[in-house]
Parts: C-alpha cells; structure tokens; sequence
C-alpha cells in the first residue's frame, strides 16, 4: 500500500494507469494547491539498484526540456525507500481512444496533431532524450486539441551509461521502428517512424502492420513495405501520403532528417496545398515545395499559368494579294508527291532497301522470282554441365564447378538446421546444361544465428516474454511464489541475460506468483498425517478439523475413518475450498473435513 503524502507535500488521490514499471496517480501538490500527476515504480523495483539508477537520471533528463508539447517534470524525490517523479496533470484523452472512437481523421486535425507530436519531439531530441516509444496511448490531447507527450519512462538520454532498460528496450511492437526491432541503438529517425504510423493510424483508422502475435508485427516492420495509406482511404493527399512514407522508411537514412523536419512538412501542407489549387484545384503539391521528398513519390506540380494578351490586328501587305495562287500550286505538288510514294510502296521499292540492312537476313530474288532468305552460318558454343553441390563444403563446391569449367558465385545465410560451411541450395538444378564460364550461384550456411539474450528480469510477463519473441526465441514460463516480487513479473531466467544463443532457441523465464504458498498434499491422507505435514508447512495455519458424518459425505463408505476428504480456507466471512497444489495467500487459516469413524 503506497502512504497517501509524499514527503508532506504530495497527496495521493487516485489511481489512473499502471505499466510494466510503475504506476501513475493523480495527486496534489498541498504547498501550491495544483493537481499532478505522481509516478511510483512497482515495490519489487524500489531495491533495484540499477533500474532505481535509470529512473532518477531519466527523469532528471527529462526535467530540463520544456516545451508545449511535452509533459512537464516538476519534482524527483524519494519519501523512505519509496521513489518517485511528479509530473504535471493534463486533463484530456489519449489519441489512442481518440483514434478508437473517431478515425478516420480529417486531414487538417491529423496534420496539426503530427506537427505538434513532430515538435515536441524536436525539443527532447535537442535536449538528447530519444522517446523508443511513441504511441497514441501515450500522446494526450485536451479538448482545445493541444497535444502533449508523456511517458519517457522507456526515453533514453545521450548522457545514460545504460545499454538497455529493463524489459522496454523494443518499445510497443506496433510502432518499433525497424531498427530498434533488430537490436540497433534508438535514433532520432526512430521515433520519427513512430510519428509516421501514428500518422497513417489517424488517417485510416488501422495500423500499416497487423499479425496474429507481437512477433509477427515485429517482423514485418523489420521486412515489409506498408500498404500505401490511400488504399484504406482515397481521401488522402498523394503528397501527404509522400510525408508519411518517408517517415515509414526503412532505412533511417530515408526518412525526415530531425523531427523539425518533419513538423515543418507537415505545417507547410496545407499551405502548399491551397497554393497548388489556386490555379488548379485537381492539382497536388509539388515535391519540389516539400523539403526532400521520398523518391518513389509521384506528385504532379502545379506550375503558374501565364494567360496570353490579346493579339494584334495583322496588316496584311499588298504582296500578299496573289496568296490564293501561290497555295494552289503549293496543293498540287504534295498531291503529286502522295500519289509518288503510293506508287513506289506498290512496286517494293521500300522492300528492296532492306537488302543490305545487317540488322535482318538478307533477301536476293532468283530467276524464278521466288524469294530466299540466307540463313547466317551458327557459331558452336561450348558447353558443360552443372554439378550437385548442396551438401557439399564450400571449398568442395569451388572445386567442382572449377573443374566443370563455371565460375563459383557463392553467397551466405544463417540456417539452424544445416552446419556452418555447408552449400544449402543452388540457382541451377544439377545436371542443367549451360555454356563454359557460366557462373553458378550457391548459398552457403552459416550455421545458425547467435543472438544476445535479453534482460528480462523485473519485467512483466507479458512484456518479457514479447521481447523475447521480437528476438527471436521461443518463450517458456514457469511460475512460483516469490516473497517479495509482485504477481505477474519475472524473478529470473534461463539462459541468463547477454548470452549468445542460437536464434530459435527457448528462453524460460520464471515469473512470480506473489507471496503465496503452496497447499500440500494432504487430502486423501489420515488427519494424523495431515496434521503433521501442516504444522511443518510455513505459511499456513490449520484452525479446525471437523469431524463429517453419513449425513455430510456422500458416498461414505468410499472413505476411510479419520481420511481427510476435504479442506477450505477462510476469506473474511467465507470459506473457499482446496485442493492439493493449489497456492494460497501466505498465512491462509485452514479447515479439514475429516470421515467420522461411524
């Protein structure tokens, strides 16, 4: 139980969300009499050297920048062994319920909300703090339409000596961009590919990737290219559609340079919009007007049409008097000309030019008249053919094509299943007949990939185990009780962190039941034996054995006198039943049903 005032001066009022590190409440600042918002890292985490670490130099990082568009760090301070961050309260909703209820959006509310996402960024960014996680749900927008970022509990400084933080290192799957999806450092460009789908969710109401599990959205960020927005909703600008997909490049090279790049594409649209229609309303912007425009984009320009003046009167001479005859005579050579060439079509005069054209065979007419073609004289081509090479090592392989007369061609991928050095496939079937010095593609293994092993420990379940995933490995979970780590998130796992195992390999990771123990296996024994296997059970306190008759045990006779048929625990007024195994509340009180004797 958090205490309800923070060091005197923080009040505590209520809860209003909860992540995988901490929890946010609504407060109250008694020395300024104003509402903030107070976040407290989960009670397992408050030992936690490291992530303790992390929080108050995140937090401080993010205190220095001030802007419109961010959420403002007030206070970092620590009441006991209890940290915590006050921030300021802004009342609104988030984008994600925004985008939930109303999408698609109209296309100047979406701009103005990117442009001022894109600005806050800029302001973090210049400050050198990296978001890694932008997403609706942490965008607020109040009921005037300010937008303000919040949640840079996942944001990492220039200043931080951490390599990753604690179970968020990817961000949400949803909006990872592909770079931090394979393990690279966050960028600024990262967060601008989040702008980017947050952007293309706005306007047509889904996500460019979708899948049946984090893994598989994962993935395709990392591989595929996003169905162009305007195919959900033909509404959208080609050139707004051109900003979006930039953002949503895969190389972070192709996208916006800074977030102020972006911010200012986005304010100058509607601009660049309404100037382009002036003359043309069917007319887009031209990507010249748009700061660095994604090559494949195809935007028609909208260029100034200059209206003509009127013509002079034209004085005609007084030599142009004979015009008339002079374009009679002019009529009767083209006619003679037509009739020419109709005549020499006729005859194959075209024909016979073509004889000495090296580009065709050349054609002669015999006596006889009827034509021949000269067929050109073949050239022989030496040839050979293509040996099996799968199987093989990659030295075995050269060899082989070297003595058939090929040139090796080979190339390299990670495979689990075939040895490092050994040719996986090849471009040509074995025994494909080809000419001497063809070259012959083969893909050669390189054993399977080895990939670090995340840090999962302290971290939600569901959050673990969707990092582990995004890398690469199969999830295993174990749960057990654990004294002083809370329900749902991981004591520890196997292998250990920053270990290089092949990608494909399971992870297990043990996750906390809570201070809980387990009932032992006493229904079914003698009330002798149960009640020594409780009394040497810690955790657990056997109150009262009541002794049940013919009347209270169907099927009696199926029990032994003095058999424990049952058990229950109390729970306030209540009692609920047990059965062996089953984790109880450290401390539970227990009652068993004992068979009479008669």
């Amino acid at each position: 139980m958090q205490p309800q005032l923070l060091d005197g001066r923080y009040q505590i009022e209520q809860l209003l969300g909860e992540g995988g590190m901490a929890r946010v409440y609504l407060g109250r600042d008694r020395r300024l009499q104003r509402p903030v918002a107070i976040k407290i890292p989960h009670p397992h985490l408050m030992t936690d050297p490291d992530f303790l670490s992390r929080f108050r130099h995140e937090a401080h990082a993010a205190a220095m920048v001030s802007h419109p568009n961010l959420v403002d760090i007030y206070d970092v301070g620590q009441d006991g062994d209890r940290h915590y961050i006050v921030m300021e309260y802004v009342a609104g909703v988030t984008l994600k319920q925004l985008i939930n209820r109303e999408a698609p959006f109209a296309i100047p509310r979406a701009v103005r909300i990117g442009e001022q996402i894109a600005r806050g960024l800029h302001a973090a960014h210049r400050a050198g703090l990296i978001h890694r996680d932008i997403k609706p749900q942490n965008i607020i927008v109040t009921d005037d339409g300010q937008v303000r970022i919040t949640d840079f509990g996942v944001a990492k400084s220039h200043l931080s000596t951490a390599m990753t933080e604690t179970g968020i290192t990817l961000g949400t799957a949803d909006y990872i961009a592909p770079e931090q999806a394979q393990g690279h450092p966050a960028t600024p460009q990262s967060d601008i590919y989040a702008v980017g789908v947050v952007l293309y969710e706005m306007l047509t109401g889904r996500l460019p990737f979708t899948g049946d599990n984090p893994v598989a959205v994962v993935m395709k960020h990392i591989s595929e290219l996003p169905p162009p927005p305007r195919r959900y909703n033909p509404h959208i600008p080609a050139a707004l559609e051109a900003i979006i997909l930039r953002a949503l490049a895969k190389d972070p090279a192709q996208r916006q340079r800074t977030a102020l790049e972006l911010a200012e594409e986005l304010h100058n649209y509607e601009q660049l919009i309404s100037q382009a229609t002036v003359v043309n309303p069917q007319l887009e912007p031209s990507p010249a007007r748009i700061p660095n425009p994604p090559r494949s984009a195809q935007i028609t320009a909208a260029r100034p049409v200059t209206i003509p003046g009127p013509r002079q009167a034209t004085v005609r001479s007084s030599r142009q008097e004979g015009l008339g005859c002079g374009v009679f005579f002019v009529g009767m050579l083209m006619l003679v000309g037509v009739l020419a060439v109709v005549f020499l079509i006729s005859t194959g005069f075209f024909n016979n030019l073509f004889v000495n054209n090296p580009t065709r065979p050349a054609t002669t007419l015999p006596p006889g008249g009827q034509s021949t073609t000269d067929t050109p004289t073949s050239t022989l081509v030496a040839t050979t053919t293509v040996p099996d090479l799968v199987g093989l090592s990659d030295g075995e392989a050269r060899q082989r094509l070297e003595q058939n007369q090929l040139l090796p061609a080979p190339s390299s991928e990670h495979n689990r299943d075939v040895p490092q050095g050994i040719v996986i496939t090849q471009n040509i079937p074995p025994g494909t007949v080809v000419e001497i010095n063809s070259p012959v593609s083969y893909t050669v293994s390189l054993g399977p990939l080895l990939v670090e092993v995340p840090n999962v420990i302290g971290t939600r379940e569901d959050i673990a185990a969707n990092q582990l995933r995004a890398a690469g490995f199969l999830v295993e979970t174990v749960k057990e009780p654990h004294p002083t780590i809370d329900t749902g998130f991981v004591i520890r796992q196997a292998p250990s962190a920053t270990l290089r195992i092949p990608q494909g390999d399971p992870v297990t990771i043990y996750v906390s039941l809570g201070d809980v123990v387990r009932f032992p296996d006493v229904i079914g024994r003698s009330r002798a034996e149960a009640e020594a296997i409780l009394a040497n059970t810690p955790g657990i306190i056997l109150v009262f054995v009541d002794v049940q008759g013919r009347d209270r045990i169907p099927d009696f006779d199926r029990y032994a006198p003095n058999q424990v048929v049952s058990a229950a625990r109390e729970a306030g007024s209540s009692y609920i039943g047990l059965n062996n195994g089953d984790y109880i509340p450290r401390g539970s009180r227990i009652i068993l049903g004992v068979r009479a004797e008669e």
